[in-house]
């Protein structure tokens, strides 16, 4: 195993990593920045570097805001590793990974936590079909390789991403069958309240016009409020059925894309023991930080869609917010000029961001199935009976499931099944999310081979 020393120690080369890199090195620290895959990017950003102009101009500006954040990360002094897998991060500031088939560690006198976010779970009847994926998976797959559906393609549930890859889509010259958006009729009332905040934001209120706009040049059917979900098919996915407006609506689809909202990928965070919450805005779990993300009197910090979901600039000067935080604990005093200037760039990133969260926030019948056959662990195939089975015998949380029947124990720890895990036992019991808890997760936080720590 190789050791090696830093001021700090960054997980997850995205928005909020890099910059955080770069405020670091401003700072003159040294910093070490880990990501599992071998290109910078993160997910947002991914593959920037290196992306043909025609993918670039596909992807659109927000895409292409990146290329200037990663070429700051390229010249700031931090060191890269890329297609390092972390499994596992200490409180004394160790950070143990896996690259090129070797077990190796590195130490930081800080550690900066920045593995972003995930899709959020959606099972509803059929969802484990072939032909189905996350809307979040086929922007990927966009942006790593261009590729395309080859066939008239099929999109689902709610949130900016599904209409920004709509949009994206589009401008490729691929076809989309129709958009079927299960956004909740009160959830522009919910959202009503904080429109303040989003007139603030009205820059990405018209981004998300002229998203419409070019959807309806397309002629595209766009069905609203829909209901009732449920994807059929036998051996692949052959059509989404669900209600619009009263009536059923059946639309034959050989790939179906379904997405509603991301949530923070808090693997990591739980993984250290840190405290967390559930919040009821975003229905997801929240790693409980001071204002500058630090996990109680730990070297160990949070920032960007990790810590809560805000953004890619927002996450940026999360990011920055950190890595002075962190610099002022090694005795280095931050500039209060610049802080008040991130603080003050923060405020007005996030000013939409209680109204996207009110408006697309995803309905009970999407996150909690209520039919018994639907799968909710992948990996196990537990199904939504079978964990309302398991609370009629005593079952108090999700970590139980896992004595019960296997549920979270495979391959992806818990990733695609432990928010719906904990608003199932929650339904069943009468109980708050918070009082259900969440898995217990610990490391490895990846699968990691026993032949990686061959020396």
């Amino acid at each position: 195993m190789s050791n090696a020393e830093a001021d700090l120690i960054i997980i997850g080369s995205g928005p909020a990593g890099m910059a955080a890199a770069c405020e670091g090195r401003a700072l003159n620290l040294s910093v070490v920045l880990l990501d599992e895959q071998v290109n910078i990017g993160g997910q947002i950003y991914r593959n920037i570097e290196s992306a043909p102009q025609d993918r670039v101009k596909i992807l659109g500006p927000d895409y292409v805001a990146g290329s200037s954040l990663a070429s700051d990360f390229r010249n700031c002094g931090a060191r890269y590793l890329g297609g390092a897998v972390v499994w596992n991060v200490g409180l004394d500031g160790a950070v143990d990974y896996v690259a090129n088939g070797r077990s190796h560690q590195v130490v930081g006198k800080h550690v900066l936590l920045a593995s972003g976010a995930m899709e959020r779970p959606f099972p509803i009847r059929g969802w484990t079909l072939p032909g189905v994926m996350g809307a979040g998976a086929a922007q990927i797959l966009l942006k790593d390789a261009g590729a395309l559906p080859t066939a008239p393609v099929a999109l689902a549930g709610c949130g900016p991403l599904l209409y920004l890859l709509a949009w994206q889509f589009l401008r490729a010259g691929a076809k989309i069958e129709a958009l079927v958006d299960t956004t909740a009729k009160n959830g522009y009332l919910h959202a009503a309240r904080h429109a303040v905040g989003a007139l603030r934001g009205a820059r990405d209120l018209v981004k998300g016009v002229k998203l419409l706009a070019t959807l309806r040049q397309h002629s595209v059917p766009v069905y609203s409020h829909a209901s009732e979900l449920s994807l059929e098919g036998t051996t692949r996915v052959e059509a989404i059925s669900f209600t619009h407006r009263g009536r059923p609506v059946r639309i034959p689809a050989s790939l179906l894309l379904l997405h509603q909202g991301v949530v923070p990928n808090t693997q990591l965070t739980f993984s250290t023991g840190a405290e967390h919450r559930w919040d009821a805005e975003q229905l997801c779990w929240l790693p409980v930080t001071d204002p500058w993300g630090r996990l109680g009197e730990t070297p160990l910090y949070v920032a960007g869609d990790s810590r809560s979901i805000v953004g890619a600039q927002a996450s940026a000067v999360e990011g920055r917010l950190a890595a002075l935080a962190i610099g002022e604990n090694l005795g280095v005093t931050a500039n209060i000029a610049r802080r008040a200037e991130l603080q003050s760039q923060l405020k007005r990133y996030t000013h939409l961001r209680p109204f996207l969260n009110a408006l697309y926030r995803p309905t009970a019948e999407n996150r909690i199935p209520q039919d018994s056959e639907t799968v909710v662990c992948r990996c196990e195939e537990v199904t939504a009976g079978q964990i309302r089975s398991y609370v009629e015998l005593g079952c108090l949380g999700p970590n139980q499931t896992k004595a019960f029947g296997r549920c979270g124990m495979g391959p992806c720890q818990g990733r695609f099944c432990g928010l719906t895990v904990t608003e199932i036992i929650s339904q069943a019991r009468g109980a708050s999310p918070a009082d259900v808890g969440y898995y217990h997760i610990r490391p490895p936080i990846k699968p990691v081979l026993l032949g990686d720590f061959v020396p």
